[in-house]
């Protein structure tokens, strides 16, 4: 096979990006790939990735930055195969082997803990979940007498929110009280007062938290020395989702490339929704900018996912954003239905017309699997959920319980995280209550001696608990000897603390046998990482989805609907799709309309669901629909107007419909009411 004839699969726009710089050498300068919906994007970057490799670069000595742990994971294996073919080798022992592919936070843990001598701290830390780091916050506000102010003080996961926004926004507090937390604005000097205390107690107890991994790494990227050596270790950068990352990554990578040689970042403005988080589009629409000369810009247009109608309808709506890179998305599906805009009387009524279309689809061979109802609030789809139960239409929700939000994962993990690092408080609280009659006083004044002991373990070992406790107390000591003296040997140290386990499972779980299940996959993802640091450290950055709070009878049929807020339905595609309550208050969001930044990043959120469409389009349109602020009897209701980042000159990308249809066309025949003398009724009754 010719040495480029895997290229030729891929079209223009695709192959420029590909070949950009001379392959083999970080000689290229800075690139961006705007790479529109749909455009084949993971492709361009897995060629990419694959076309150096087959130039001579050392993998090694790549960096590759992706969303999510499973997004490398996929990234790697089309990188194989790829590289494969460009070599004229059918299979290779091993395969391409690249190191350094992961998220920033993953890939964040691994340089701090490389580097952790150099910047003072201890090697064998320990990475805080969002719940314990939740907790750690309010063990740290109950000890400076906050939980007891006369006036409502925030909540320990508002605290950590502000914190977080702070850290990767790279905001002073005052701004970001102001913005996006105006009602704890007069807490300015306590919240301060409080994150200071915070940071003091994560470095006593040798933790990390999230926001850390990549704060830490983004100080030592600030720092000349280490920076250098940091940037030197990569020949190549890149970066997926660029859109989504924030002031703090943005920071991290110029710094690691400051003259942008070997630097490539792919991503779409259109779809930068993730604000919440302190991303920020302006990361993306400035790159080329940060450079001199700038970086070289690629479009990728061309649309592989939707039919043309639909990608007119998309076109018009981000069209109107104020700033944006030009792209007009196109394709060779021409045929096609324009999108609906489906009016409907209310959420209730919406509900039967969701529900009806997709049945008439599955009847027509369309599978459930491949339709979507999106939403851009999760109580949004309340109506459609009790409807397509009436139905008997069983449907997935995106966005269950996480593995390390399971009660009884978090125990396995916290026992672990214990042996890992004595110090870690959270962990070892957890741990020692998870023991009958063992109180938060008593597990307080343990933790205590063994923080102040040099051989933590020993400490433990010497606590002297009640007689009632002494019995269970020895059995703990006993597991946390075995494992920290690491005589089992990984990954049989996760069936150990099992076994401690399993009895106070069933006595604090009733559905123990369910829970089991999550536990047994958590020791079979145990077996796939080479030691308990490893292990403790990835899963907790990118946690898979636990069994236990899966919904049930909906997952046990072979075919099922998918509802998902917009958010969630990022990178998704299905045949057809239902953007549910398109109307003003809803789409924007009543809540994110309190400046211009808000109101564009709606907009992409409404291109985001609508590119999701591969055939069919319908966003319905309910005119009255109810408020969720009041009570379970209440009657409060508004009508609301069709939404404005669908104006009046971009319908005749549409087709507007009613439904029911008798009910919307126009001089439709009322039949004429009876009348009923109720009165009279009422007056014979006391006659």
């Amino acid at each position: 096979m010719p040495a480029a004839a895997y290229l030729e699969k891929l079209n223009p726009e695709q192959r420029l990006a590909v070949e950009h710089g001379a392959a083999g050498a970080p000689d290229g300068g800075p690139m961006l790939v705007i790479a529109g919906a749909g455009s084949g994007k993971t492709t361009t970057l897995a060629h990419r990735v694959a076309h150096l490799i087959a130039g001579g670069a050392d993998p090694s000595r790549i960096l590759l930055l992706t969303f999510s742990r499973r997004a490398s994971v996929e990234m790697i294996r089309r990188v194989d195969r790829i590289v494969g073919e460009a070599l004229g080798v059918r299979s290779r022992e091993g395969g391409v082997s690249l190191p350094w592919a992961g998220t920033f936070h993953a890939v964040g843990a691994r340089l701090i803990r490389d580097h952790a001598g150099a910047i003072g701290l201890d090697p064998q830390f320990t990475i805080l979940d969002r719940e314990d780091a939740a907790d750690l916050m309010n063990l740290v506000r109950h000890e400076l007498g906050l939980s007891k102010t006369h006036k409502r003080f925030p909540a320990k996961t508002t605290c950590l929110s502000i914190y977080s926004r702070v850290v990767n926004a790279g905001a002073e507090l005052d701004r970001t009280l102001g913005e996006s937390f105006p009602w704890c604005a007069a807490w300015k000097a306590e919240l301060a007062a409080l994150f200071g205390a915070y940071v003091e107690a994560k470095q006593a107890q040798n933790v990390l938290d999230y926001d850390d991994l990549l704060l830490y790494w983004a100080q030592m990227a600030a720092e000349p020395a280490l920076a250098a050596a940091l940037g030197e270790r990569f020949d190549h950068v890149l970066v997926d989702e660029y859109q989504d990352t924030n002031r703090l990554q943005s920071s991290i990578l110029l710094a690691l490339k400051p003259d942008g040689r070997g630097l490539t970042v792919v991503g779409d403005d259109a779809q930068s929704i993730y604000s919440f988080r302190a991303a920020t589009v302006r990361n993306i629409l400035d790159f080329p900018g940060n450079f001199s000369p700038p970086a070289r810009v690629v479009t990728l247009d061309r649309n592989y996912r939707s039919t043309q109608p639909i990608l007119s309808a998309a076109n018009a709506v981000i069209g109107e954003a104020r700033k944006r890179f030009t792209k007009n998305l196109w394709t060779d599906r021409t045929g096609g239905a324009r999108p609906l805009l489906v009016s409907v009387r209310d959420e209730t009524a919406q509900a039967s017309y969701v529900a009806d279309t997709i049945l008439e689809n599955r009847e027509a061979g369309q599978l459930l699997k491949q339709q979507a109802a999106l939403f851009r609030a999760s109580h949004h789809s309340a109506p459609l959920e009790l409807e397509l139960v009436r139905r008997n239409i069983p449907f997935v929700k995106f966005g269950g319980l996480k593995f390390l939000d399971a009660a009884h994962v978090k125990d396995i993990l916290s026992l672990l995280r214990f042996v890992e690092n004595p110090r870690d408080r959270v962990a070892g609280f957890r741990t020692l209550q998870l023991l009958p009659g063992v109180g938060p006083a008593f597990a307080s004044r343990a933790l205590d001696a063994v923080a102040a002991s040099p051989a933590p373990i020993g400490a433990l070992a010497e606590v002297k608990p009640a007689p009632r406790v002494a019995e269970d107390w020895a059995l703990l000591v006993s597991v946390v000897s075995e494992l920290a003296d690491a005589g089992t040997g990984w990954p049989a140290e996760i069936a150990a603390a099992r076994r401690w386990y399993d009895p106070h499972l069933e006595r604090i779980h009733e559905d123990a046998a369910v829970r089991q299940a999550d536990l047994a996959q958590l020791e079979q993802i145990a077996s796939t990482y080479p030691s308990r640091q490893r292990f403790l450290t990835e899963l907790t950055l990118d946690p898979p989805d636990a069994t236990s709070d899966e919904a049930g009878p909906p997952t046990k049929d072979d075919d099922y609907l998918i509802l998902s807020t917009i958010h969630s339905a990022k990178g998704q595609e299905w045949k057809s799709v239902f953007v549910l309550n398109g109307v003003d208050g809803c789409m924007p969001s009543d809540l994110a309309v309190g400046s211009s930044d808000e109101i564009e990043e709606e907009r992409r959120l409404l291109y985001v669901a609508m590119t999701r469409a591969k055939d069919q389009l319908s966003i319905v349109l309910p005119q009255r629909f109810f408020t969720h602020q009041q009570s379970a009897r209440g009657d409060r209701h508004v009508y609301a107007a069709r939404t404005r980042f669908i104006t009046t000159a971009m319908l005749d990308r549409f087709e507007s419909v009613g439904w029911p249809a008798a009910a919307f066309e126009a001089g439709a025949r009322k039949p004429e009411a009876q009348i009923i003398d109720l009165r009279a009724r009422m007056k014979a009754m006391w006659r």
